[in-house]
């Protein structure tokens, strides 16, 4: 499927959000964090590249459940490591385990149902974290209200990557032809959330 003119322009955009990111957008944080969120907006800035450069069938390849895989995760453990002090040694264990039970099960034969359960728990418990966590703390006024948005790209981006997630098991919630042409807004609007929660809260 050929990328439109208004799609490479949103792609276009969503390298330059996770650019300001990376660069300047997550200053002050501790080492880990910074770290964790690096990676998550390195992954969306690649991404975005490759799709802008590639085409939209970059999302077919293999390894796209697994990248998809590092965002939440990485987003997630970062945002513990600075609110949830007393999980923040578990929760990196989990984001670990997580990670590695999701590649093995995409890189050997493994019966049918057990790489859609692992995927569906590490993005379930990240996703929820992603969505959750920014919200309460924001409610709890440890934060501005906006970080709020945050959670709302979370929520988001745990939609967006079950629907690659289940695309890549042959058991698309949505047809393919939808999830292509909507992935670049899509992904565009997750990073801009997390981009405008991470600045103005």
């Amino acid at each position: 499927m050929k990328l439109s003119s208004m799609n490479r322009f949103l792609l276009l955009l969503t390298v330059l959000l996770a650019s300001y990111q990376v660069s300047a957008g997550i200053d002050g944080f501790d080492v880990l964090p910074i770290t964790a969120y690096t990676i998550a907006f390195g992954v969306i800035l690649v991404a975005a590249l490759l799709i802008f450069i590639l085409g939209i069938e970059v999302l077919d390849a293999p390894i796209v459940v697994i990248l998809s895989t590092i965002i939440p995760l990485s987003l997630a453990v970062g945002l513990v490591w600075q609110h949830l002090a007393s999980w923040r040694t578990s929760y990196l264990v989990f984001a670990i385990i997580g990670f590695l039970a999701v590649t093995l099960t995409r890189s050997i034969q493994m019966p049918s149902r057990l790489p859609v359960i692992v995927l569906a728990i590490t993005h379930g418990i990240a996703g929820m974290t992603i969505f959750l966590l920014p919200i309460f703390i924001a409610a709890q006024g440890e934060t501005k209200p906006l970080f709020a948005l945050v959670g709302l790209g979370g929520a988001l981006i745990g939609v967006v990557g079950l629907l690659l997630s289940f695309l890549k098991t042959g058991k698309p919630l949505v047809s393919r032809e939808t999830i292509m042409k909507l992935f670049p807004a899509l992904l565009l609007l997750t990073t801009a959330l997390f981009v405008a929660g991470f600045k103005l809260g």
